[in-house]
C-alpha cells in the first residue's frame, strides 16, 4: 500500500494528498495554489513531485498543479473535458496513467461537477485507494449547484449514477481519499473524519440509502445552504490557470498613514484583520473587520469582490504570510499593503478612530434587537428568543436586512468573529447603536438559565 499524506487546509475544509509512488518520486491530488507545503514534504520525504492530479474545476480554490509543474517539473493529469489552458495530460473515464510501477485510471464521476474525474490508484491491478474528489465524502456526496443553475438538476443524477455505476463496484476495503471535507461549502460532510471507505459508505451514507434516484435527488438539493460569491469565478480561472506566484508573494508592502488615508478617500477597502477585542477597542472608521483565522478566506470571499484593492491593518505578531496565503488561494491578488506601524502608527497622527462595545452573552438583557448572523443549519439548533436571524454572507455589499428597525442592535454569531464582521458592516453603512456579543447562544442560554427557540 502507497504511503498516503493529507494535507489539510482547515479553514477551506479540503484535503490535497501527497502519494508515495515508491521510487522517490510523488504525486499530489488536489493541490491548492501555494505550493510550499507539498514541496517540503517531498523535501522532507526525499520525494521529487513528479504528477499533479486534479479531479476538477475547483470552484473554492485556485489550483497549485500549474505551480508544481514550474517548481518541481511536475506532470498535471486533468479530466480532458476540463479544457485547462495550460500544459497538462488530459484523461477520459477507463484510461490509465502509468506511474512507474502503479497505474492511476481515472473514472468519470460526473455529478459534482460536468467533467468530474476520480482516480483509483492500483498496484498490478489491485486497487490500492480512491481519490473521489467530491464524487464521495464522507456521509454525503458535495453539491451539484456550482455550475450553473441549469444543471443542479442533472449533475444530481449524473451523480447518482456515478456511485451506483462505478463507485459502488469498488471493494469494501477500499480506502476513499475525498477532497471536500468538514468546513467545506462544497458539503456538509458528517462529523470530524475526512477520509472512509467503500464499505463504511455503503452502511453509514445517508445518500447511499435513498430508495432510488429520485429520492437521492431529492435529499441532496434539500441539503444545499449558501456558498460565496467567488465560488462562481473560480472555476473558469483554474480553466485558464491561475498566475504563477512568483518570488516575495507573501510580502505585505508597508504603507504610510497618508498612503492609506488616500486610499480610503477614494472609495477604497480597509480590512481589519486583528482580533475582535483590539477592534473592539479602536479602529479606523470604514474599516472591515476580519479577523485573522483560518476562516478568514472565506469570509473574504462572502462579502469583498476580488477586483477590490485590498489595504490591512495588522496587529504586530500576527502572520502576514498567512494572511496572504488564505487570500491568494481563493484568487484575490489585489492586496496593496498594510498600514505600517498599524494602529498605533494611526492614533500617533491624531487621525479619527471609532469603537465597537463587546458585552458578555449574560448581559443580554439590554435594550434594543439582538441580530444573529450564524448560518441557517446553526439556526435551527437554537437562538435567542425574539432574535432576527439573517446569514453573515446575505449582509455583503448593500444587502442589509429590511427587517432590522433603527436603534439599538447587539449582533451575535457563535463566539464573536462573525458578529463582529457584521457589525463593521452596519457601521459602514451608518449604523450607530451597535453592540457584539463575546460568546453565542449557548453561552447565553448556560449563563441565564433560559430556553433557546428552536426552529
Amino acid at each position: 500500500m502507497p504511503t498516503i499524506h493529507p494535507v489539510v487546509d482547515e479553514g477551506l475544509g479540503n484535503s490535497a494528498y501527497v502519494v508515495e509512488l515508491g521510487d522517490g518520486r510523488a504525486l499530489v491530488v488536489d493541490p491548492a495554489r501555494d505550493p510550499t507545503p507539498y514541496l517540503e514534504l517531498a523535501r522532507w520525504r526525499r520525494l521529487r513531485i513528479a504528477y499533479a492530479v486534479e479531479t476538477h474545476l475547483h470552484a473554492d480554490f485556485l489550483t497549485g498543479s500549474r505551480e508544481l509543474a514550474a517548481a518541481d517539473g511536475a506532470q498535471v493529469l486533468a479530466p480532458r473535458t476540463s479544457r485547462l489552458g495550460f500544459s497538462h495530460r488530459g484523461l477520459e473515464g477507463g484510461e490509465e496513467a502509468d506511474l512507474g510501477g502503479l497505474t492511476l485510471r481515472a473514472l468519470a464521476t460526473p455529478g459534482h461537477a460536468p467533467e468530474h474525474v476520480s482516480y483509483l490508484l492500483a498496484d498490478d491491478g489491485r486497487p490500492q485507494a480512491l481519490f473521489s474528489g467530491g464524487a464521495l465524502l464522507v456521509g454525503t456526496v458535495a453539491r451539484t449547484d456550482l455550475a450553473s443553475p441549469e444543471l443542479t438538476e442533472p449533475l444530481a443524477r449524473a451523480a447518482y449514477r456515478s456511485l451506483h455505476q462505478r463507485l459502488l463496484s469498488l471493494p469494501d476495503d477500499l480506502g476513499v481519499y475525498p477532497t471536500h471535507g468538514t468546513g467545506s461549502f462544497c458539503a456538509t460532510p458528517a462529523g470530524d473524519q475526512r477520509t472512509t471507505t467503500i464499505g463504511a459508505e455503503r452502511r453509514h451514507n445517508r445518500l447511499l440509502a435513498a430508495a432510488d434516484e429520485d429520492a437521492f435527488v431529492a435529499q441532496l438539493l434539500a441539503g444545499f445552504g449558501g456558498f460565496p460569491p467567488y465560488f462562481l469565478r473560480l472555476r473558469d480561472r483554474n480553466r485558464v490557470g491561475p498566475d504563477l506566484l512568483g518570488r516575495d508573494w507573501r510580502v505585505l508592502p508597508l504603507l504610510s498613514t497618508d498612503r492609506v488615508r488616500a486610499h480610503l478617500a477614494g472609495g477604497g477597502l480597509l480590512v481589519d484583520a486583528r482580533p475582535v477585542e483590539a477592534f473592539a477597542a479602536g479602529h479606523i472608521p470604514g474599516a472591515l473587520s476580519i479577523a485573522l483565522r483560518p476562516q478568514l478566506a472565506s469570509w473574504l470571499g462572502w462579502l469583498v469582490d476580488d477586483t477590490q484593492p485590498l489595504v490591512f491593518v495588522l496587529d504586530e505578531d500576527q502572520d502576514r504570510g498567512e494572511l496572504v496565503r488564505q487570500c491568494r488561494t481563493i484568487g484575490y491578488d489585489h492586496l496593496i499593503g498594510e498600514l505600517a506601524g498599524g494602529m498605533a502608527a494611526w492614533q500617533d497622527a491624531h487621525l479619527p478612530e471609532a469603537q465597537l462595545p463587546l458585552i458578555q452573552a449574560e448581559r443580554l438583557d439590554q435594550p434594543g434587537v439582538v441580530l444573529d448572523v450564524r448560518q441557517a443549519s446553526e439556526i435551527t439548533d437554537g437562538h435567542l428568543p425574539g432574535a432576527v436571524t439573517v446569514e453573515l454572507g446575505a449582509l455583503g455589499g448593500d444587502r442589509l436586512p429590511a427587517q432590522l428597525p433603527q436603534g439599538p442592535v447587539t449582533v451575535m454569531c457563535a463566539h464573536g468573529e462573525r458578529a463582529m464582521t457584521a457589525a463593521s458592516l452596519l457601521e459602514r453603512a451608518g449604523h450607530k447603536d451597535l453592540r457584539v456579543v463575546h460568546g453565542g447562544p449557548e453561552d447565553w442560554q448556560r449563563a441565564t438559565g433560559k430556553a433557546l427557540t428552536r426552529s
